[in-house]
């Protein structure tokens, strides 16, 4: 047998095998997918605080460049030993990056929360008051509608006797699991600072040895795939590395702004509780699509506790607002950082929010957008395979492909004498 056709069952062989192997993986998968999604749970937390050092040394990444790229322009003029002002640099950059990263977070906190507190221990104190407000306005609406009385009341009765038998059937009960459950609360926020300490000290470590990972990952690339391959990893490595770097830092710059004009503009107009309100629609609005609302709905609810007329002027700005990040500022920031269109950012929001909850629904937008390109490079590299075209234009209303020597005529439903010729060709080719 000759060494080319051997190679070729050897291949064939191979592929089969690969095969099988992938089914049963996947088969095995989908019959234990509970099991394994306890198995990666238990995973991620161990890998957890390895996790929150990831997000914040790629966060402080960019700083951490910009540092030390111009320090080491600078020092370079007054030091000739090259190795010990890259040691400088080095040094510099990681040290402004955790420091400008830590300031800037103690800067949101300190001047954000003890407005947020006074913000709610105001609604606190004044909710009583509004209550009985809104109970005597309630009354006066019924004194001159019975009917409409009867039914209230039966509401409230009923409602009474829910409450009444939930707290004593409910309530009462499991109050010794609700004590277990504040308790497994205070250690998960104690596991949770634990875990964001050592991630601080792991993104520390990251990003000193941010170039030397990068050199072992394409190191081990190469040293897996052929050279074209390779390159092409690398590729599209640096398109993710562009999409979610410009997605994320552009989407919490966005909020950032959005979050100052509704405190700005809610001062103007005299809005209540202007930092609750501004933190809860900027931290919202880092959600693409659904953070508006989110955001929206319960800031309406706590005005409306206030003033209805000032309810419907807080909707009226906030539908301005964004109107104006949907269409002016969102784009400016963001450009065209995804290539998605409206209904597949939908899509993904939806998918992976159901998966992962609000970290997929910031996540899935960039995530599936690089899903997307995947998809769409392999499509084409086998559409040019089959040398065919790869202009999505020449597929619309596409009725068959008829094939004339090496050319491809792609019959469309839109003319009756291509349709009436691509049958009689595709009879002769029979």
């Amino acid at each position: 047998m000759k060494d080319g056709q051997f190679r070729k069952y050897l291949y064939i062989s191979l592929a089969g095998a690969i095969g099988i192997i992938l089914c049963i993986i996947f088969f095995f998968a989908m019959f234990r997918f509970g099991q394994m999604m306890n198995h990666l749970r238990v995973l991620r937390n161990i890998l957890t605080p390895f996790i929150y050092g990831a997000v914040i040394a790629y966060l402080l990444a960019p700083v951490c460049n910009f540092v030390e790229t111009h320090l080491n322009d600078l020092l370079s003029k007054k030091m000739k030993n090259s190795q010990k002002v890259e040691r400088l640099s080095w040094a510099a950059g990681i040290a402004f990056a955790m420091i400008f990263g830590i300031c800037i977070i103690y800067l949101l906190l300190s001047m954000v929360l003890p407005q947020v507190f006074t913000s709610i221990r105001g609604i606190v104190a004044v909710l009583p008051a509004n209550v009985n407000k809104w109970m005597l306005w309630l009354e006066q609406l019924l004194a001159d509608n019975e009917v409409l009385s009867n039914y209230v009341e039966q509401f409230t009765n009923t409602a009474y006797k829910n409450m009444e038998a939930w707290l004593q059937t409910k309530l009462l009960p499991n109050m010794q699991t609700i004590v277990s459950g504040v308790s497994a609360g205070l250690i998960s926020a104690v596991v949770v600072v634990k875990n964001i300490l050592i991630g601080l000290i792991a993104a520390i470590y990251m990003m000193g040895n941010r170039k030397k990972f990068a050199a072992q990952a394409k190191k081990l690339v190469y040293s897996f795939f052929r050279v074209p391959v390779a390159n092409d990893i690398l590729d599209e490595v640096q398109y993710i590395n562009h999409v979610f770097g410009g997605f994320i830092n552009g989407k919490l710059l966005d909020s950032l702004i959005i979050g100052v004009l509704c405190f700005i503009i809610m001062n103007i107009m005299n809005m209540p509780y202007t930092m609750l309100i501004s933190v809860i629609v900027g931290v919202t609005n880092v959600v693409p699509f659904f953070g508006p609302y989110f955001g929206a709905i319960p800031s309406a609810l706590i005005v409306l506790t206030v003033s209805p007329i000032k309810c419907v002027y807080f909707l009226i700005f906030i539908l301005v607002l964004q109107q104006f990040d949907g269409n002016i500022l969102g784009p400016k920031i963001l450009g065209d950082s995804t290539g998605l269109s409206s209904f597949w950012v939908l899509f993904s929001i939806i998918l992976f929010g159901g998966l992962f909850g609000f970290v997929g629904m910031i996540i899935g937008v960039p995530t599936f957008a690089v899903i997307y390109d995947l998809i769409k490079k392999f499509s084409n590299f086998m559409l040019k395979k089959k040398n065919l075209s790869v202009n999505t234009e020449h597929y619309e209303e596409l009725i068959s492909v008829v094939q004339e020597g090496d050319t491809y005529h792609y019959i469309r439903n839109s003319s009756h004498e291509e349709i009436d010729k691509a049958q009689e060709m595709d009879i002769e080719h029979r």
